[in-house]
């Protein structure tokens, strides 16, 4: 086993949630500091450890998304891939730190910019606040071997909530779910066609003439939500289905009057416009939370988009589509889209790809990176983000391809050597 490996198991082994990361920075520090480096800590939790007098600055984020049985990950190797047992892995973007260790075990004079929750809205690259020296940063969190990515999408969450009229219910009640579907991350996998519990549970019951008295659903924001559940009221005596897990339940003495069933329906979740010349979705967005709590339905939705121009204005149609039920919006969490530019970083780094796997790719992703934020706090730093082969993060499905760890820390290791003279 790999030293990369064996320290992204470490890793695994200590909870770093977003918002519950605190374990995990202890743990970088002390790691560091035990190596000789210096250490800087921020106001938002960022750690900014170094040595010497680097030009070169390597970069990742330290939370990552819980799902499922997470944080009690359990990490297999299964046909060439590390995956987990009933739990998002925390590839994205463990693996990068596991990386960046061996570094510093190697002694490298570089600045490593270790950045928090990035899962919930990219909150440390928005408040970093270091006096970075490098020129070039090289970003950790992309997740396809052979590809460098130069540019990605802009993004802004909206809530909308709503005060909900309660009115006497004499009809049976049933609770309907549909649970396990496979999810995924919202942008990157937002073009797959994979089915969003909310959106499916939501269109089956619509027609069926029912009141709702529960609704709830989705992970996370990011994520393309795989569970959802409602109770329901109905004058059937029982309702049948091949999908959804169907049961009765106690009576309940009310419901609600609105027809939320058609508000969540209705809603155009999934790839608004795409954009064939890079073969990316252009816009898009992700019905991602839906909750009934003390007589409030909140709705949550993350929108992407390629120019902010088009984020802008996705997010005021958005924001009209939910007012005209009479919610109240809230948008937050709002980060800029990074421009591609193809610079010598950019093209040494294609070089050295080319020259150590056989292949490379510069391209754009339609997600949220940490370089559209830092770029615009550090704009003198030529940016570029390369990974290892992540397949369905922010899921139990989520695993990485082992071969394309040590192939992608070759490559890291001849930028160092390039840049770092």
């Amino acid at each position: 086993m790999s030293k990369i490996i064996e320290h992204f198991i470490a890793l695994s082994k200590i909870p770093h949630c977003s918002n519950n990361a605190n374990n995990l920075k202890t743990f970088l520090a002390d790691f560091a500091k035990q190596l000789g480096y210096e250490v800087s800590i921020d106001n938002v939790n960022n750690l900014l450890i170094k040595k010497g007098n680097p030009k070169l600055a390597l970069q990742a984020h330290y939370d990552m998304v819980c799902v499922g049985d997470a944080p009690d990950i359990e990490v297999y190797e299964e046909h060439g891939y590390l995956k987990a047992k009933n739990s998002s892995l925390g590839a994205d973007n463990g693996m990068a730190i596991a990386m960046m260790m061996v570094l510093m075990e190697d002694k490298y004079e570089l600045e490593f910019l270790f950045t928090s929750d990035e899962e919930v809205g990219l909150i440390g690259a928005n408040e970093v606040d270091f006096n970075l020296k490098a020129k070039y940063m090289l970003n950790l969190d992309s997740e396809e071997e052979g590809e460098i990515c130069i540019g990605c999408a802009g993004g802004i969450d909206i809530k909308a909530t709503k005060s909900l009229t309660k009115i006497t219910n004499n009809k049976n009640c049933f609770e309907v779910s549909l649970l396990n579907l496979p999810g995924g991350h919202s942008g990157v996998d937002i073009d797959k066609n994979i089915p969003n519990a909310l959106f499916e549970l939501a269109s089956f019951l619509k027609d069926k003439n029912v009141k709702i008295v529960n609704f709830h659903g989705g992970e996370r924001t990011n994520s393309i939500p795989a569970n959802a559940k409602a109770v329901i009221t109905s004058d059937d005596n029982q309702i049948y289905s091949d999908i959804f897990s169907i049961k009765k339940v106690e009576k309940y003495a009310y419901c609600y009057d609105e027809d939320i069933l058609s508000i969540i329906s209705n809603f155009k979740h999934g790839v608004l416009e795409f954009d064939d010349s890079i073969n990316i979705p252009n816009i898009s967005q992700n019905l991602a939370i839906v909750d009934i709590k003390d007589d409030v339905l909140s709705i949550e939705v993350s929108i992407r988009a390629m120019s902010m121009d088009d984020l802008d204005r996705t997010a005021e149609e958005t924001s009209k589509y939910f007012t005209k039920y009479g919610f109240d919006v809230q948008r937050k969490d709002k980060y800029p889209a990074w421009k591609p530019e193809i610079n010598d970083f950019v093209k040494s780094i294609e070089k050295i790809m080319n020259e150590e796997i056989g292949r490379s790719e510069i391209k754009a992703i339609h997600a949220g990176l940490e370089c559209g934020v830092l770029k615009q706090r550090y704009s003198n730093i030529e940016f570029a983000s390369i990974g290892p082969t992540i397949y369905f993060p922010h899921s139990k499905q989520e695993m990485i391809e082992i071969n394309s760890i040590s192939s992608t820390f070759k490559v890291v290791k001849r930028i160092i050597e390039k840049f770092n003279i």
